[in-house]
């Protein structure tokens, strides 16, 4: 069984023989800095994967427009729960995506 857990700073880390590993390293980690062009791209990337408008997409995840806008363009970084969703959602998009839609 995997065992995974979620930081304080929205990272998903799998835990293998009581050690942290990242789940995604090529995601914005602790490394990235809290602004900047690293974490923009993966936003961007995951959308246009996703085949959605910057509308569409903040529409699915619950969040302004502008958040998705400012992410994308580098002016703020997702944190916490969003960047853990973000994570998720880089590995199983079409599973995320149908249980956001049945919320209500």
């Amino acid at each position: 069984m995997q065992r995974l857990r979620l930081k304080a700073d929205g990272r998903i880390v799998e835990v293998l023989d009581g050690r942290e590993a990242p789940l995604v390293p090529d995601m914005p980690g602790s490394n990235a800095p809290s602004r900047g062009a690293t974490t923009a791209p993966a936003v961007r990337d995951l959308r246009l994967r996703a085949k959605l408008t910057q509308a569409e997409f903040a529409s699915r995840l619950g969040v302004p427009l502008e958040t998705i806008r400012n992410w994308e363009q580098g002016k703020r970084s997702p944190r916490g729960p969003a960047r853990a969703l973000l994570t998720v959602i880089a590995h199983e998009p079409d599973m995320v995506f149908a249980a956001l839609a049945r919320r209500s």
